[in-house]
C-alpha cells in the first residue's frame, strides 16, 4: 500500500510534468534544491517520502510530514534547479496490500 501511495504521488508529478512543460523558473516558485528541500524541514517538517524520474532529466520529489498531513512536490532539473509543483494537507501513508480495483481510497 505504501508503494501505492507512493506511486500516486509520483503519478500526479508526473501529470504535471506534462501538463505544464518543462520547470522555468516564470512558471513555478523556483529555487536551488537545497535551499527548498531546507526550507521545507525548517517550515513545514516536511521530509522527502518518494522519489522517481520523469523523463531522462527531470526528479519528481513528495516530502511530507505524516504528523501534520502537509505535503509537497517538487521537481529538480540536471542543473539543480528545484520547482514548487504542488502542496497540500492530508497525507496519509497506507499500511498493507494493493487496493480493490474500483475502490477510490
Amino acid at each position: 500500500m505504501i508503494r501505492d501511495c507512493l506511486t500516486l504521488g509520483l503519478g500526479i508529478g508526473a501529470i504535471l510534468l506534462a501538463t505544464q512543460g518543462a520547470a522555468r523558473a516564470d512558471d513555478a516558485a523556483c529555487t536551488e534544491r537545497a535551499a527548498l528541500v531546507e526550507r521545507l524541514a525548517e517550515n513545514y517538517g516536511e521530509s522527502r517520502q518518494a522519489a522517481g524520474l520523469a523523463g531522462a532529466d527531470r526528479l519528481v520529489e513528495l516530502f511530507a510530514a505524516p504528523e501534520t498531513g502537509s505535503w509537497t512536490i517538487i521537481v529538480t532539473t540536471p542543473d539543480g534547479i528545484a520547482c514548487l509543483y504542488a502542496a497540500g494537507e492530508y497525507f496519509e501513508r497506507f499500511e498493507g496490500g494493493p487496493v480493490a480495483a474500483g475502490d477510490p481510497a
